[in-house]
């Protein structure tokens, strides 16, 4: 299947698991974050299997409705059941009789949440949990899947274009650099929303950064800007900053840590970066002070 890209080391242990589960009839639970790509990874489970020919139907748990899922479970193809956690209480009722009678369809269930947990919050019925959970297979977060970012991007653009009608883009060294710097949180579904951005705001053949209108991200547990370039000087603001918030504001300790000496470490903080270090460092020093 054209959709599935799995460079990754990651994405290529979830596939290898689907692929043990996919011949047979065994219900399988996929968990992973919104927009990872589980419905992507369902299709690619019902098309590995000797139903592929039949139906492939995918129903929100959001708009339950008891006729629709009992009729789905008699067609003998792939029924999916997206976001289990947006199931109310009825609804879990229906489907878990639903479950327990005759059918000939694979069932096939999704969530972002762990089952456990709602069980325990009296969110989810035990039973309907241990019919569901019976083959999990754990679908990798974008940025688990650093070596697939390449090739997503390409298939994305050309899938958006043709949906927008264009001809595909291609992107720019700098753009890919720049998709590569962020952590997509939304994960897949958010890099196809930016580059849909992109390709409708793009006034050539080749999208660029600008196109793009990434907005910085950082991680918790680092301060670094993800998205390039930086200046030369910002980035050496930054490795003080977080080399004096390491050693808790110690200027021994930080030059130390940089590998550099005292006298020059004193000399960069009063020196022509001295505006962007002390406003990296006073931003630290309130992180610090809050937590």
């Amino acid at each position: 299947m054209n959709d599935v890209i799995a460079f990754s080391p990651a994405m290529r242990e979830t596939l290898a698991t689907a692929l043990d589960v996919a011949p047979g009839p065994t219900t399988v639970l996929l968990r992973g974050e919104s927009g990872s790509g589980k419905e992507v990874l369902a299709r690619f489970i019902h098309a590995m299997s000797p139903r592929a020919p039949l139906p492939f139907t995918v129903l929100s748990c959001v708009t339950f409705d008891e006729r629709e899922v009992a009729n789905a479970l008699q067609h003998g193809g792939t029924v999916v059941f997206d976001e289990l956690s947006a199931l109310n209480v009825n609804a879990q009722a229906l489907l878990l009789r639903l479950l327990e009678t005759a059918h000939t369809s694979r069932v096939i269930a999704t969530t972002n949440r762990n089952l456990a947990d709602l069980v325990e919050r009296g969110q989810l019925r035990s039973d309907l949990s241990y019919r569901l959970d019976v083959y999990p297979v754990n679908v990798p977060p974008l940025r688990d899947r650093r070596e697939d970012l390449a090739a997503l991007t390409d298939m994305l653009l050309t899938r958006i274009a043709h949906g927008l009608g264009r001809t595909p883009a291609s992107i720019t060294r700098d753009a890919r650099a720049a998709i590569e710097a962020v952590e997509w949180p939304g994960n897949v579904r958010e890099l196809a929303n930016v580059l849909e951005r992109a390709v409708i705001r793009s006034r050539t053949q080749e999208i660029d950064v600008s196109d793009l209108s990434l907005s910085p991200q950082r991680n918790p547990s680092n301060p670094f800007p993800s998205t390039l370039p930086l200046a030369l000087e910002q980035l050496e603001a930054l490795a003080i900053a977080e080399a004096l918030r390491r050693t808790g504001g110690n200027r021994t300790h930080a030059a130390r840590l940089l590998n550099i000496g005292l006298r020059t470490l004193r000399q960069k903080l009063n020196g022509p970066s001295r505006a962007v270090n002390e406003s990296v460092t006073m931003s630290t020093a309130e992180a610090g002070e809050a937590s």
